[in-house]
């Protein structure tokens, strides 16, 4: 995971030094969007591995109805996607529906990847999934930095990123290929029926907490002027690197927290990990601004060098908001997704008044940070409750 996101962290990088503000914002709000709507491959992925993890006697049959759900739901998204392309093309302001509808093939093997990955979750085969990370991270980086250098636009950087996302499902078929259970025990203990019921409900928590840490560069195009929201744009390379710095912290701890016996503990521990790699990134931008400036984008973004220790923070806050929410995935809550989508509302509506770089940054942030303590005191409660439940079943 650290070398996938290396490398992603590198393409971002080498593509905003050689596109400039201007191609590099467009290309952030394609690779924004392409984040949110691959909530179904997280979806798939949080339900594989919740299920293999509850269930793991029954391992290969959860695999077989999860691949199929997986293959159906990869088809019909980029179906669906591809339709939306010329809406997606005004919103984005992007001025060509073949870039748009990049988003559209791309989409399909990343949905692929997320069951597959799901998989070896759950089954904890940690070297594995290991290798699907590296393949999602490395050909992007290499076949980015060939078509850019090419042809500095966002489409070539698109064209890559679609190419490059074939490369980890190669991996996890390679990985995954074994016979499957009769058709019958799969059907008898996991329904495809249900999987997908599950699928949804995991799909669109995600979708909320991923909009709602995508959806500012989005926001800023619309209400900055184009060379702001560029450097806007430039300012969440700190923040994204921050949030998926600490990504490892999620996969190892999902399992766990999908038991109720480990639940408090993997949460606990992982949250004070997640907070001091975060912090600790956060210190090293504001003592050197400087030098954190070159892992953003160079000179060109020199107007943001100030705040970008505020956008490692933000990045702190959204990883641990993140944890909290695959805790809710992991308990199965329903009730406490309503507050992310709320949120992202706010995000939205206050963003829309905010008329600089520096404004925007304060309305995310603060909307982050209220939402962050409020999912995990609710959290840390249930899971408190739940335990208490299960003790007083045993004993009873």
């Amino acid at each position: 995971m650290a070398v996938m996101n290396v490398a992603t962290y590198a393409f971002t990088v080498l593509a905003a030094h050689l596109l400039g503000p201007r191609p590099y914002g467009a290309l952030a709000s394609l690779m924004a969007t392409l984040l949110v709507i691959t909530v179904m491959q997280l979806g798939l992925q949080a339900t594989a591995a919740r299920r293999i993890s509850a269930e793991p006697e029954h391992a290969h049959e959860v695999e077989a109805v999860v691949l199929r759900v997986t293959y159906w739901a990869a088809a019909t998204f980029g179906v669906v996607l591809l339709l939306l392309s010329p809406l997606l093309d005004r919103i984005l302001r992007l001025g060509s529906i073949p870039t748009a509808a990049l988003v559209a093939v791309a989409a399909v093997p990343l949905t692929v990847m997320g069951g597959q990955a799901g998989i070896l979750q759950g089954e904890r085969r940690w070297r594995p999934l290991g290798a699907v990370y590296v393949a999602a991270g490395v050909p992007r980086l290499v076949i980015g930095l060939v078509l850019i250098l090419w042809s500095p636009t966002e489409t070539s950087a698109m064209v890559a990123v679609t190419i490059a996302a074939f490369a980890p499902v190669l991996v996890g078929w390679l990985t995954l290929r074994h016979p499957s259970p009769s058709a019958a025990s799969v059907v008898q203990r996991h329904h495809p029926r249900d999987v997908v019921r599950e699928v949804v409900h995991n799909s669109q928590a995600l979708l909320a907490f991923f909009a709602l840490s995508n959806v500012d560069v989005i926001v800023a195009r619309n209400v900055l002027p184009a060379h702001d929201a560029g450097l806007y744009a430039g300012g969440l390379i700190m923040t994204k690197a921050v949030l998926f710095l600490p990504q490892f912290v999620v996969v190892l701890a999902f399992p766990a927290m999908s038991t109720v016996a480990e639940r408090r503990y993997a949460l606990t521990r992982s949250l004070v990990v997640v907070a001091f790699l975060g912090l600790c990134c956060t210190v090293g931008a504001l003592v050197l601004p400087q030098l954190a400036l070159i892992f953003v984008g160079g000179a060109g973004y020199q107007e943001i060098a100030d705040l970008l220790w505020v956008f490692a923070l933000l990045g702190t806050v959204l990883s641990m908001l993140q944890l909290v929410v695959y805790a809710v995935l992991a308990r199965q809550g329903r009730r406490s997704t309503v507050a992310v989508w709320v949120a992202l509302v706010a995000v939205v509506g206050i963003g829309a008044t905010a008329t600089s770089v520096g404004g925007l940054l304060a309305i995310v942030m603060t909307v982050d940070t209220v939402l962050l303590v409020l999912l995990t005191g609710v959290t840390l409660r249930l899971v408190h409750e739940h335990e208490k439940q299960e003790l007083a079943a045993l004993r009873s």
